[in-house]
């Protein structure tokens, strides 16, 4: 394990504040949580990455996520899709909306996918990989696309909207 990517094999996300190493050493990486900006350290890590031809393991594919005040914050899928289309990275990713992902939660239930609701807040994450796996889904329209819907917690967007 290592924070410094000159001696690392491989770049794993699973969190947008810190690249942490094991000694306890932290690289911050600015306003990406909380804004989206790439500028900075994130881009130099994700550069050097590149140039090293490191691929990156994405564990946690989601783009955005809807914070308990209402607002959004950045995720690991969306540092993935930066190296990959910025620095022509190579990414590995496992977690929504592959349908490996939901099939390892179905293998560990035990039951047919027919058996299974998954629930979620993102047409492209959780809808999507529930689809591509067989299983039926249940769309909270207030999370992550509540603007788009139009829609708040405890309220049923538009009519129109549900078309």
């Amino acid at each position: 394990t290592t924070s410094n990517v000159d001696e690392a094999d491989f770049v794993l996300l699973h969190g947008v504040d810190v690249v942490r190493g094991p000694d306890g050493d932290e690289l911050d990486l600015g306003d990406f949580f909380k804004l989206g900006q790439f500028e900075g350290p994130l881009d130099e890590v994700l550069a050097k990455a590149a140039q090293r031809n490191l691929q990156i393991v994405c564990c946690n594919p989601d783009y955005i996520s809807v914070q308990p005040d209402g607002s959004q914050a950045h995720m690991p899928g969306a540092i993935a899709r930066r190296y990959e289309e910025h620095h022509q990275g190579t990414v590995i990713s496992f977690g929504k909306p592959h349908a490996a992902h939901f099939q390892a939660c179905i293998d560990r239930l035990g039951l047919p996918p027919a058996k299974v609701v998954h629930v979620g807040d993102s047409l492209h994450h959780d809808v999507a990989g529930a689809n591509a796996s067989g299983v039926d889904s249940l769309f909270v329209t207030s999370g992550v696309h509540c603007d788009e819907m139009e829609s708040q917690f405890g309220q049923m967007p538009p009519d129109e909207k549900l078309e």
